[in-house]
């Protein structure tokens, strides 16, 4: 406990930087993952096939490999990720301003990576409204944007919330990552420094880093047992 002490600083920045990129990159997944979703149930079959074909490679690829390719694939094509660097934005998360973009790219390989699996959560919160449902928003006229938009998006979100937490968690835990992929000053880089620059004792460190995971998972882990129990209350 004393090294958590004495080198709270380290530990605190590690972890604020730490929970940037899982926000960033947990709001970017359910954006992307919503939309592959619309298009995996859309009428249309090429657009079901972008859909289903961005679910196949991205959910059986690992996230080393997509990780590595926004890394090194997105400046090969000269881009270096400064499209997230959006005024305002990058106030509050303030590394999306930095010009070493190994952060942007993170958040970038995260995103997509999780996006897979957000949308068959939602996918799988879609199949559980009743079809009658959409049906009935078809007989009154709605288009599939609007029967998605009014009827059936809305009820999905409730079968589809414990699943989607489910996918966050596991988004934070693969956040892990992010300090061996070149992003500086996250809790996996800080424990890099620790241990390798400065001496300091594994174990400790890593009991530390631990902590700072379970401090991000647990309190969404329990808000998703909570949300379980009220749902099976109301059934």
């Amino acid at each position: 406990m004393g090294l958590l002490i004495d080198r709270f600083d380290v530990f605190a920045s590690g972890f604020w930087l730490t929970l940037q990129l899982c926000i960033l990159s947990g709001v970017g997944a359910l954006l992307l993952g919503t939309l592959v979703a619309v298009l995996r149930i859309s009428p249309l079959p090429p657009l079901r096939w972008v859909g289903t074909a961005y679910v196949t490679v991205i959910r059986n690829a690992p996230l080393t490999v997509v990780w590595f390719f926004a890394a090194f694939g997105l400046p090969a094509l000269g881009s270096n990720a400064d499209f997230l660097n959006i005024p305002g934005l990058n106030v509050v998360f303030s590394r999306l301003s930095f010009d070493l973009p190994y952060f942007r790219f993170a958040v970038i390989a995260l995103s997509v990576y999780t996006a897979a699996f957000v949308c068959e959560a939602i996918r799988s919160g879609v199949n559980a409204v009743p079809p009658g449902q959409a049906e009935a928003g078809r007989s009154l006229g709605l288009t599939f944007g609007q029967n998605l938009r009014y009827v059936v998006l809305p009820q999905s979100w409730k079968a589809a919330v414990v699943p989607l937490g489910s996918v966050l968690i596991a988004m934070i835990k693969n956040s892990a990552l992010a300090g061996f992929m070149g992003v500086v000053g996250d809790l996996s880089n800080a424990a890099q420094e620790l241990v390798t620059a400065e001496g300091e004792a594994v174990i400790p460190v890593f009991i530390g880093i631990a902590l700072g995971y379970l401090v991000m998972t647990m309190p969404l882990g329990l808000l998703l047992d909570r949300l379980e129990k009220q749902r099976a209350v109301a059934r």
